[in-house]
């Protein structure tokens, strides 16, 4: 049963930034050009109707369902994570927490290397996604990139590699942790 005749969505394009918009089939591209680089995205079914209007964009959808509407709230929050990417670029900062072994973090190519994490001899190494730009600062770790999902995959891919298993974690909190995140100024 619809939850209303239509559920529609306005987002704003900012000065600087250019959308384009194609749609093929069943699948809408959009491609989002900045000051800082260019975002793409393919948004795939659902009827979800998107057209560009002067400096807007409009999400809307007609007779939906309530995960229907819902949808149109989320491809409204990825269109607009494209631009902010676009624009600002987005900003995540980890804490390094260790009690006993001093622990070195370094850099190789798209790699963080991890190394005497609790006293362990073999380094542990976590991927970094696409364009991220990962620097050690002493016992911080500062991810920056345009593309909030692969800044959010590497920052997750960190903390994973960290995890401590097998102990009590009350105990042994030793790992790097997310402390603020946000975007880039």
């Amino acid at each position: 049963m619809p939850i209303a005749a239509e559920v529609t969505k306005v987002l704003d394009i900012p000065e600087g930034v250019t959308i384009d918009l194609k749609k093929k089939d069943n699948t809408y591209s959009i491609t989002a050009k900045g000051p800082k680089g260019e975002l793409s995205r393919d948004f795939i079914g659902w009827h979800i109707d998107i057209k560009k209007k002067d400096n807007s964009m409009v999400l809307s959808m007609e007779r939906p369902r309530k995960k229907e509407a819902a949808m149109v709230g989320t491809w409204t929050s990825h269109i607009n994570n494209l631009i902010l990417g676009v624009t600002k670029g987005f900003r995540y900062e980890m804490k390094l927490v260790y009690a006993h072994f001093p622990v070195k973090m370094m850099v190789k190519d798209d790699v963080l290397v991890i190394e005497n994490f609790l006293g362990e001899r073999m380094p542990r190494k976590s991927k970094i996604i696409g364009n991220t730009k990962v620097q050690v600062k002493g016992d911080s770790v500062i991810l920056t990139g345009i593309n909030k999902e692969d800044v959010g995959q590497t920052m997750a891919n960190i903390e994973q590699t960290t995890k401590i298993k097998g102990f009590d974690s009350r105990v042994f909190q030793d790992g790097i942790y997310l402390i603020s995140k946000g975007v880039d100024e």
